[in-house]
């Protein structure tokens, strides 16, 4: 991650909260690192990591060791399953995954916006800006040139907020459930194509691309991103990456992708995911 960060166009000076999904060493220990970068960088903005019970005996240990001074306000939280943390735009809410050791998703939730002000119907019956909006907007009603204007009259439908479950790495995407219910966002490992896992000696906790678009559709996902992708599918491996991508399309019709380091999503207000 501290590699790939500083190949990108982000800065580690805007780098505020980390979550952490669990604590395998291929999550987390790029982690010190990231954290001494952000004193050498002088970027000296407050961070908060959250993360599993273990993860600040990791930092704490590792930071230690190294002898690492960081020179910025920091703080670890370490969650419990249910746990929800709110912040100005969004909560994020704590789900357990099922994994060899303890492993969590982030149900991530947008704060419904108030309805706005149908401004065009105000003006075409003669109620032009003006601190009266204010007071519809604030949801009391308001008396102009003789007239009475109700907020009920002119305030439009709110807006329900978008949300997004990003998943660690879980070998059932059912224990996701009650989360996946029309659900704008899924973000989920696909480590395998079935017949690779079911060919496999030794079975990890790991969840198939057949598993994970038969889950999705099941409960009427509206995107997909697959993500923590076995090495030997792509360019250095003996199966090809379309290998996860077809499994999961022939039982999903949502709309899917398959993340690569660097890529960027936007999910619009109309619920359609657009790669950047």
């Amino acid at each position: 991650t501290q590699h790939q960060l500083m190949r990108s166009s982000l800065s580690l000076g805007k780098l505020t909260t980390i979550f952490i999904t669990h604590l395998h060493g291929d999550h987390i220990y790029g982690l010190p690192g990231l954290l001494a970068s952000k004193t050498l960088n002088k970027a000296l903005r407050p961070l908060t990591l959250y993360g599993p019970p273990g993860i600040k005996a990791f930092i704490e240990c590792s930071t230690g060791s190294a002898h690492s001074e960081l020179a910025y306000p920091f703080e670890i939280v370490e969650f419990a399953p249910g746990d929800t943390f709110a912040f100005d735009r969004f909560t994020v809410s704590v789900r357990p995954l099922v994994h060899s050791i303890e492993s969590f998703a982030f149900d991530i939730k947008e704060h419904d916006t108030a309805g706005r002000l149908d401004e065009a119907k105000l003006r075409s019956e003669g109620l032009e800006p003006s601190p009266l909006y204010g007071e519809l907007k604030r949801g009391r009603g308001v008396v102009f040139e003789g007239r009475r204007f109700e907020p009920g009259d002119y305030l439009l439908e709110p807006r329900k907020g978008r949300r997004v479950v990003i998943a660690g790495d879980n070998a059932e995407p059912e224990v996701l459930a009650e989360a996946l219910d029309d659900l704008d966002l899924l973000v989920h490992e696909s480590t395998y194509t079935q017949p690779v896992f079911d060919a496999l000696e030794k079975k990890h906790q790991h969840t198939t691309a057949l598993q994970l678009g038969k889950s999705a559709q099941r409960h009427g996902v509206k995107n997909l991103i697959a993500t923590h992708i076995s090495a030997r599918y792509g360019q250095s491996g003996a199966h090809s990456i379309e290998e996860i991508y077809n499994e999961i399309a022939a039982v999903y019709k949502g709309r899917v992708f398959i993340a690569n380091d660097f890529d960027c999503f936007e999910l619009r207000r109309d619920g359609t995911l657009v790669k950047g």
